[in-house]
């Protein structure tokens, strides 16, 4: 289940185990559901589910490969490298972070602008591709007549916009709205402990 994402067929774990009949597979699988360890759907060919010790269906290790793009600025803006989605490197990450992963992509931060809404230098960050964000929320913006690239909390204040960092040291960035593009909204921090 590890291995693949999906539980073995009753044949896959004959073969396995090396087991003469799948009489006996079948024999063992209820054995295992009635002491407590698994779950089984007989009427589903991968319907097992592992138990953990407390009787609780285990959670699914599902993950999703997300491609990790560059970095992202959580300090003063500066340019966003380009970078082909299909040639990138990948994380995986859980699916119940990620759901789909459809439209997400990671960011490395560097800087600090950020500390207060805990996302340190060196942190990925997980964004979702989108052109609008509400005020309040963390956005990776374009600066277009700079060309660079900020992580920020937003804020449309009429013709402005004020980009808000959560580090009581540093001081927002006041753009007109014409000059800010919304590149993507944040989902999930992912920090590795080392």
């Amino acid at each position: 289940m590890d291995d693949n994402g999906y539980p073995p067929t009753i044949r896959d774990i004959q073969s396995g185990c090396e087991i003469s009949s799948t009489s006996v597979v079948d024999y063992n699988l209820r054995a295992l559901t009635d002491k407590g360890y698994l779950n089984r759907d007989a009427e589903v060919s991968r319907g097992l589910q592992l138990v953990n010790g407390s009787g609780h269906q285990s959670e699914p290790a599902d993950t999703v490969a997300v491609p990790l793009l560059g970095t992202i600025a959580a300090g003063v803006p500066f340019p966003l490298p380009t970078a082909d989605a299909q040639g990138a490197e990948t994380i995986d990450l859980p699916q119940s972070i990620t759901g789909s992963g459809e439209n997400l992509y990671a960011l490395r931060v560097k800087g600090e602008s950020m500390i207060d809404a805990l996302i340190a230098d060196g942190d990925l960050v997980v964004m979702e591709q989108t052109s609008r964000v509400e005020n309040g929320q963390t956005a990776a913006v374009r600066l277009r007549l700079e060309d660079e690239t900020t992580l920020k909390r937003f804020y449309r204040e009429g013709d402005m916009v004020r980009l808000q960092p959560e580090n009581s040291q540093m001081d927002p960035i006041m753009c007109d709205a014409s000059n800010v593009e919304v590149l993507s909204r944040l989902v999930a921090v992912w920090r590795f402990i080392g």
